[in-house]
Protein backbone atom coordinates (compact mmCIF):
# COMPACT_ATOMS: atom_id res chain seq x y z
CA UNK A 1 0.00 0.00 0.00
CA UNK A 2 1.22 3.46 -0.83
CA UNK A 3 -0.34 6.68 0.37
CA UNK A 4 0.90 9.99 -1.00
CA UNK A 5 -0.19 13.55 -0.48
CA UNK A 6 0.55 16.40 -2.86
CA UNK A 7 -0.12 20.08 -2.77
CA UNK A 8 -0.07 22.44 -5.72
CA UNK A 9 2.89 24.60 -4.79
CA UNK A 10 3.39 25.80 -8.36
CA UNK A 11 6.56 27.76 -9.07
CA UNK A 12 8.17 29.11 -12.24
CA UNK A 13 11.63 30.66 -12.31
CA UNK A 14 11.59 34.26 -13.54
CA UNK A 15 14.83 33.67 -15.44
CA UNK A 16 16.14 30.46 -17.00
CA UNK A 17 19.55 32.04 -17.50
CA UNK A 18 21.58 34.52 -15.52
CA UNK A 19 25.19 34.68 -16.64
CA UNK A 20 26.77 31.25 -16.29
CA UNK A 21 23.81 29.83 -14.34
CA UNK A 22 21.12 28.05 -16.37
CA UNK A 23 18.03 26.31 -15.03
CA UNK A 24 16.23 23.36 -16.63
CA UNK A 25 13.61 20.81 -15.67
CA UNK A 26 12.45 20.76 -12.06
CA UNK A 27 14.93 23.52 -11.20
CA UNK A 28 13.05 25.84 -13.56
CA UNK A 29 9.44 24.81 -12.92
CA UNK A 30 7.56 23.04 -10.13
CA UNK A 31 3.95 21.91 -10.41
CA UNK A 32 1.39 19.31 -9.48
CA UNK A 33 2.54 15.88 -10.75
CA UNK A 34 -0.07 14.92 -13.34
CA UNK A 35 0.14 13.16 -16.67
CA UNK A 36 3.93 13.15 -17.03
CA UNK A 37 3.99 16.70 -18.40
CA UNK A 38 6.91 17.65 -16.16
CA UNK A 39 9.04 14.88 -17.68
CA UNK A 40 8.17 15.88 -21.24
CA UNK A 41 8.84 19.58 -20.67
CA UNK A 42 11.99 18.86 -18.66
CA UNK A 43 13.46 16.65 -21.39
CA UNK A 44 12.71 19.34 -23.96
CA UNK A 45 14.40 21.92 -21.70
CA UNK A 46 17.50 19.74 -21.60
CA UNK A 47 17.48 19.15 -25.36
CA UNK A 48 16.98 22.83 -26.16
CA UNK A 49 19.77 23.87 -23.79
CA UNK A 50 22.08 20.95 -24.58
CA UNK A 51 22.65 21.61 -28.27
CA UNK A 52 23.05 25.33 -27.65
CA UNK A 53 25.68 24.72 -24.97
CA UNK A 54 27.47 22.27 -27.28
CA UNK A 55 27.39 24.79 -30.13
CA UNK A 56 28.81 27.48 -27.88
CA UNK A 57 31.57 25.26 -26.50
CA UNK A 58 32.47 23.95 -29.96
CA UNK A 59 32.71 27.44 -31.39
CA UNK A 60 30.05 27.43 -34.11
CA UNK A 61 27.24 29.18 -32.20
CA UNK A 62 26.40 32.75 -33.26
CA UNK A 63 26.35 35.47 -30.62
CA UNK A 64 23.29 35.33 -28.38
CA UNK A 65 22.36 31.70 -29.02
CA UNK A 66 22.35 30.83 -25.31
CA UNK A 67 19.99 33.72 -24.60
CA UNK A 68 17.40 32.10 -26.85
CA UNK A 69 17.11 29.26 -24.32
CA UNK A 70 15.13 31.47 -21.93
CA UNK A 71 13.26 33.17 -24.77
CA UNK A 72 12.02 29.85 -26.16
CA UNK A 73 11.54 27.74 -23.07
CA UNK A 74 10.15 30.17 -20.47
CA UNK A 75 6.81 30.55 -22.34
CA UNK A 76 6.58 26.75 -22.46
CA UNK A 77 7.09 26.65 -18.68
CA UNK A 78 4.37 29.26 -18.21
CA UNK A 79 2.00 27.19 -20.33
CA UNK A 80 2.91 24.11 -18.29
CA UNK A 81 1.94 25.95 -15.10
CA UNK A 82 -1.40 26.98 -16.61
CA UNK A 83 -2.22 23.48 -17.84
CA UNK A 84 -1.20 21.72 -14.63
CA UNK A 85 -3.32 24.09 -12.56
CA UNK A 86 -6.27 23.37 -14.82
CA UNK A 87 -5.69 19.62 -14.44
CA UNK A 88 -5.45 20.01 -10.68
CA UNK A 89 -8.81 21.77 -10.58
CA UNK A 90 -10.42 19.01 -12.65
CA UNK A 91 -8.89 16.22 -10.58
CA UNK A 92 -9.41 17.56 -7.07
CA UNK A 93 -12.63 19.60 -7.22
CA UNK A 94 -15.67 17.65 -6.02
CA UNK A 95 -18.28 20.38 -6.00
CA UNK A 96 -21.31 19.82 -8.26
CA UNK A 97 -19.89 22.44 -10.62
CA UNK A 98 -16.49 20.75 -10.71
CA UNK A 99 -17.99 17.31 -11.33
CA UNK A 100 -20.14 18.65 -14.17
CA UNK A 101 -17.14 20.34 -15.77
CA UNK A 102 -15.16 17.10 -15.59
CA UNK A 103 -18.03 15.17 -17.12
CA UNK A 104 -18.43 17.72 -19.91
CA UNK A 105 -14.74 17.66 -20.83
CA UNK A 106 -14.57 13.85 -20.64
CA UNK A 107 -17.43 13.67 -23.11
CA UNK A 108 -15.69 16.10 -25.47
CA UNK A 109 -12.46 14.09 -25.32
CA UNK A 110 -14.39 10.95 -26.27
CA UNK A 111 -16.45 12.49 -29.08
CA UNK A 112 -14.39 15.37 -30.51
CA UNK A 113 -11.21 13.99 -32.16
CA UNK A 114 -9.74 17.42 -32.93
CA UNK A 115 -10.19 18.53 -29.32
CA UNK A 116 -8.71 15.27 -28.04
CA UNK A 117 -5.72 15.55 -30.38
CA UNK A 118 -5.04 19.14 -29.31
CA UNK A 119 -5.03 18.11 -25.64
CA UNK A 120 -2.77 15.11 -26.30
CA UNK A 121 -0.29 17.20 -28.27
CA UNK A 122 -0.14 19.69 -25.41
CA UNK A 123 0.26 16.91 -22.84
CA UNK A 124 3.13 15.31 -24.74
CA UNK A 125 4.68 18.71 -25.64
CA UNK A 126 4.58 17.77 -29.33
CA UNK A 127 2.66 20.99 -30.00
CA UNK A 128 5.53 23.19 -28.82
CA UNK A 129 6.53 25.78 -31.40
CA UNK A 130 9.08 28.59 -31.28
CA UNK A 131 7.58 31.64 -33.00
CA UNK A 132 9.73 34.00 -35.04
CA UNK A 133 9.47 37.77 -35.19
CA UNK A 134 9.97 37.65 -38.96
CA UNK A 135 6.52 38.28 -40.42
CA UNK A 136 7.71 37.04 -43.82
CA UNK A 137 8.86 33.68 -42.45
CA UNK A 138 7.35 30.48 -43.79
CA UNK A 139 4.51 29.16 -41.56
CA UNK A 140 6.55 26.03 -40.77
CA UNK A 141 9.28 28.09 -39.10
CA UNK A 142 9.52 27.19 -35.42
CA UNK A 143 7.34 24.09 -35.67
CA UNK A 144 8.47 20.57 -34.91
CA UNK A 145 9.36 18.68 -38.08
CA UNK A 146 7.72 15.27 -38.58
CA UNK A 147 9.71 12.16 -39.46
CA UNK A 148 9.60 12.92 -43.17
CA UNK A 149 10.17 10.08 -45.64
CA UNK A 150 12.57 10.39 -48.58
CA UNK A 151 12.31 8.69 -51.95
CA UNK A 152 14.66 5.75 -52.33
CA UNK A 153 15.60 5.44 -48.65
CA UNK A 154 14.34 3.29 -45.80
CA UNK A 155 14.88 5.91 -43.09
CA UNK A 156 13.17 9.15 -42.25
CA UNK A 157 14.24 12.63 -41.22
CA UNK A 158 14.84 11.75 -37.58
CA UNK A 159 17.67 9.38 -38.55
CA UNK A 160 19.42 12.28 -40.31
CA UNK A 161 19.33 14.75 -37.42
CA UNK A 162 22.64 15.61 -35.78
CA UNK A 163 22.97 16.35 -32.04
CA UNK A 164 25.71 18.89 -32.75
CA UNK A 165 24.70 20.48 -36.06
CA UNK A 166 21.87 21.96 -38.06
CA UNK A 167 20.62 19.89 -41.00
CA UNK A 168 20.09 21.62 -44.34
CA UNK A 169 17.57 19.77 -46.49
CA UNK A 170 18.17 20.45 -50.18
CA UNK A 171 14.90 19.39 -51.78
CA UNK A 172 15.63 20.85 -55.22
CA UNK A 173 15.89 18.47 -58.20
CA UNK A 174 19.52 17.50 -58.59
CA UNK A 175 20.61 19.30 -55.43
CA UNK A 176 21.15 22.74 -56.93
CA UNK A 177 22.07 24.32 -53.58
CA UNK A 178 25.46 22.63 -53.58
CA UNK A 179 27.63 21.31 -50.75
CA UNK A 180 27.53 23.83 -47.89
CA UNK A 181 28.58 21.50 -45.08
CA UNK A 182 30.75 23.08 -42.39
CA UNK A 183 31.16 22.78 -38.60
CA UNK A 184 27.64 23.06 -37.19
CA UNK A 185 25.93 22.32 -40.51
CA UNK A 186 25.21 19.00 -42.23
CA UNK A 187 23.53 18.73 -45.64
CA UNK A 188 21.13 16.15 -47.08
CA UNK A 189 19.93 16.20 -50.67
CA UNK A 190 16.81 14.25 -51.53
CA UNK A 191 13.17 14.21 -52.55
CA UNK A 192 10.32 13.93 -50.06
CA UNK A 193 8.10 10.88 -50.46
CA UNK A 194 4.39 11.75 -50.04
CA UNK A 195 5.06 14.73 -47.77
CA UNK A 196 2.40 16.39 -45.62
CA UNK A 197 0.59 19.21 -47.41
CA UNK A 198 2.51 21.92 -45.57
CA UNK A 199 5.81 20.44 -46.81
CA UNK A 200 4.79 19.62 -50.37
CA UNK A 201 5.96 22.90 -51.95
CA UNK A 202 9.21 23.33 -49.99
CA UNK A 203 12.50 23.44 -51.86
CA UNK A 204 14.78 23.76 -48.81
CA UNK A 205 14.60 23.69 -45.04
CA UNK A 206 17.01 24.15 -42.15
CA UNK A 207 16.32 21.81 -39.22
CA UNK A 208 17.71 22.43 -35.75
CA UNK A 209 19.36 19.66 -33.72
CA UNK A 210 16.18 19.44 -31.60
CA UNK A 211 14.04 18.78 -34.67
CA UNK A 212 12.41 22.20 -34.96
CA UNK A 213 12.39 24.11 -38.24
CA UNK A 214 14.80 27.05 -38.15
CA UNK A 215 13.93 28.16 -41.68
CA UNK A 216 11.93 26.93 -44.65
CA UNK A 217 11.84 28.18 -48.22
CA UNK A 218 9.63 27.56 -51.25
CA UNK A 219 11.26 30.08 -53.61
CA UNK A 220 11.09 28.71 -57.16
CA UNK A 221 14.00 30.75 -58.53
CA UNK A 222 17.23 28.83 -57.88
CA UNK A 223 19.43 31.92 -57.55
CA UNK A 224 17.08 33.60 -55.06
CA UNK A 225 16.70 30.39 -53.10
CA UNK A 226 20.48 29.95 -52.95
CA UNK A 227 20.90 33.50 -51.68
CA UNK A 228 18.23 32.98 -49.01
CA UNK A 229 19.93 29.79 -47.83
CA UNK A 230 23.24 31.64 -47.62
CA UNK A 231 21.68 34.35 -45.47
CA UNK A 232 20.08 31.93 -43.02
CA UNK A 233 23.31 29.93 -42.69
CA UNK A 234 25.24 33.14 -42.01
CA UNK A 235 22.72 34.05 -39.31
CA UNK A 236 22.64 30.67 -37.56
CA UNK A 237 26.11 29.14 -37.88
CA UNK A 238 29.28 31.03 -36.96
CA UNK A 239 31.62 30.75 -39.92
CA UNK A 240 28.65 30.35 -42.26
CA UNK A 241 29.40 33.69 -43.87
CA UNK A 242 31.96 31.91 -45.97
CA UNK A 243 29.17 29.83 -47.55
CA UNK A 244 27.34 32.83 -48.99
CA UNK A 245 26.93 32.40 -52.70
CA UNK A 246 28.08 28.78 -52.67
CA UNK A 247 26.40 26.83 -55.46
CA UNK A 248 26.80 23.54 -57.19
CA UNK A 249 29.53 23.42 -59.79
Amino acid sequence: SWLSRFGNATRLAAEYRRGRVLLAGDAAHQHFPAGGVGMNVGIQDAHNLGWKLAATLNGWAPDGLLDTYHTERHPVGAQLVEHSRAQTALMTTFTPEGLDLRSLLSGMVATQPAFSRALSERLTALAVSYPTADLAAHPLTGTRAPDLAFTGTDHGLFALLHPDAYLLLDLTPGGTLGDRALPGLAVHTGTLDRPPAAWSTLRAALIRPDGHVAWAGDERDDAMLSAAVGRIIAATVAGGRGSLGTTAA
